[in-house]
């Protein structure tokens, strides 16, 4: 009997994550068992680290953003990481804040 040793295994997984993940790693060229494991990985460093859902958000788009940057890079995915780091800090919750009391205070000059 031949017993070879394989870095790798089969496992059964739902077909709409198989198809999230096609639909995902297309744009970043990567395989679809690529992207699963790219998940799985940044699952186990989230949980591990305890990082909230939007800090590890920031943290992957940032590093898109980094790891894919220069001149061709999407100006969105820099618009999305500053966004999402201004959501994380509460910078953003901060600027909603600052421009309601604004228009507040111009509808009372306004009256």
């Amino acid at each position: 009997m031949n017993t070879t040793s394989s870095s790798f295994a089969s496992v059964k997984l739902p077909s709409g994550l198989v198809n999230q993940a096609r639909e995902a790693a297309t744009p970043m060229r990567r395989s679809v068992a690529g992207q699963i494991e790219y998940w799985a990985t940044l699952g186990r460093i989230a949980e591990a680290s305890g990082l909230t859902v939007s800090e590890a958000r920031e943290a992957i788009t940032r590093y898109d953003v980094h790891q894919f940057g220069g001149n061709d890079a999407d100006p969105l995915d820099a618009i999305e990481a500053e966004f999402l780091a201004a959501e994380s800090t509460g910078r953003l919750a901060q600027a909603v804040r600052q421009t309601v009391q604004s228009n507040r205070r111009q509808i009372v000059k306004a009256a």
